[in-house]
């Protein structure tokens, strides 16, 4: 069933903390899980929830993004009445197409949303991986009669000292106040950078914004329209566990913990798949001196050493003698005759030479970039 909601996703935002792992990319292409990129299960959320209408809105590092979306072929969002549309960096006379916040951003590109015909808009960043049926916040929204509603989460694993952003909710679900980037958290409700209102309501908020001079749409404008209480702003707590991929440790943590079969049964529900570009490849092959344990090994793979509690994404070797543990293997790897990788993250085509030990602590892992031979 089509819904009444189009669907926008901000890939502009860069988090430092993820270092090599967005200097060719941004955080919305990052591999996932072995076959996933993070973009698949925000898409996914929005196919399930009925949107047909999806804007992606590119910055900076959105080459390796746009070929995975494609046509949006597999997301079902291909068709004369339905489709995902990229909406590429601006270039002016005075800018370069660097927006300055998520307000820039969505002020660029009102015609997009002024060409739209859904009644209501969800906007949401991509640095969050969660399960949420949009329709069902849609439902809320209408139903508690708000102008806005945001999404947040009581889930204590998303919350940062020092970073992040924070909402203070009444008993009757109505947001009070916000608080940014606090040195420890007063309250429990993490926003997640997605809201959902009216799209008109949203164009008009934009336009008198940006003409103030504002840029960013939580610090300055949702700060504003919290102070003057002109407009009815509600929170919709999302259900289940969330990961926030903001620094390479969260990124790290967030593969592993999907070594869990809880986890994973959590997200990849039956009736709701985690769509993603297909790429025709081999089956993994394991020989007689393969040895895995607890791992998540992709298409093309040739595991002939030992794998333990990592993640293996297509392509990869492992060969004789060769041991990883509680990695994260990317496309196209190479780990050599003996060489021994421990709490690694190997980005693509990296090769390990013959007899290589790397190991690093758990909370700590290494990041080994593009191309490179260790």
């Amino acid at each position: 069933m089509k819904s009444n909601i189009v669907g926008l996703i901000f890939t502009g935002d860069r988090i430092e903390d993820l270092r090599d792992l967005i200097r060719n990319r941004s955080v919305a292409a990052l591999p996932m899980l072995g076959r996933y990129r993070l973009i698949d299960f925000l898409l996914s959320n929005m196919i399930h929830s009925g949107m047909h209408n999806i804007g992606i809105i590119m910055q900076s590092n959105y080459h390796s993004l746009m070929d995975h979306i494609g046509s949006g072929r597999e997301w079902d969002l291909h068709g004369k009445r339905s489709g995902v549309t990229i909406l590429p960096p601006y270039v002016s006379n005075t800018g370069g197409g660097v927006y300055d916040g998520m307000l820039d951003a969505l002020h660029s590109n009102l015609s997009f949303l002024r060409r739209s015909s859904e009644r209501y808009i969800l906007v949401t960043d991509s640095y969050m991986l969660y399960r949420v049926q949009y329709d069902e916040v849609c439902a809320r929204h209408i139903d508690t009669k708000a102008d806005i509603t945001l999404l947040y989460t009581k889930d204590r694993n998303v919350r940062r000292n020092g970073w992040g952003r924070y909402l203070n909710i009444d008993p009757d679900g109505i947001v009070q106040s916000m608080e940014f980037d606090p040195t420890i958290p007063h309250y429990p409700n993490t926003y997640m950078s997605a809201f959902l209102m009216r799209r008109e309501l949203l164009i008009d908020l934009v336009d008198r914004a940006v003409a103030a001079g504002m840029h960013h749409f939580a610090r300055e404008l949702l700060v504003q329209l919290l102070h003057e209480r002109m407009y009815k702003i509600a929170g919709y707590e999302c259900p289940g566990e969330i990961w926030s991929i903001d620094s390479v440790l969260a990124y790290y943590q967030t593969n592993m913990d999907f070594l869990n079969t809880k986890v994973r049964t959590h997200v990849f529900a039956a009736d709701r798949p985690i769509w993603t570009k297909l790429r025709d490849e081999m089956p993994a092959r394991y020989t007689s001196t393969a040895r895995v344990v607890n791992s998540l090994v992709a298409d093309g793979c040739v595991i002939e050493g030992t794998v333990e509690n990592s993640i293996l994404f297509r392509s990869v070797a492992v060969k004789p003698g060769a041991v990883v543990r509680n990695s994260i293997l990317m496309q196209d790897a190479l780990i050599n005759r003996n060489a021994e990788v421990d709490s690694c993250i190997l980005d693509k085509q990296t090769t390990v030479r013959e007899g290589t030990r790397i190991v690093a602590p758990r909370d700590f892992p290494i990041v080994i970039g593009k191309n490179l031979t260790i």
